[in-house]
C-alpha cells in the first residue's frame, strides 16, 4: 500500500509540473492516465467518486 501511496504522489508531482509547464503531449497524457490509475488503488478512490458524483448532481440541479 505504501508503494502505491508514493506512486500516486510522484506521479501527481510530474502531472501538475507538466501542466504547469503546459507541456501537453503523449507524455502528460500517459502521466494522467498512470495517475488516475495509482489513485483509483488508493484509499482517496472513494472521495475522488463521491465528489465527481456529487459534481454531477449539483450540474445536473442546475
Amino acid at each position: 500500500m505504501a508503494v502505491t501511496i508514493s506512486l500516486a504522489a510522484l506521479f501527481g508531482i510530474v502531472l501538475a509540473l507538466l501542466l504547469r509547464a503546459r507541456t501537453l503531449g503523449y507524455g502528460s497524457a500517459f502521466i494522467a492516465m498512470m495517475f488516475g490509475f495509482y489513485l483509483a488503488s488508493t484509499g482517496a478512490a472513494a472521495t475522488v467518486n463521491e465528489l465527481t458524483n456529487a459534481a454531477v448532481e449539483a450540474l445536473r440541479n442546475l
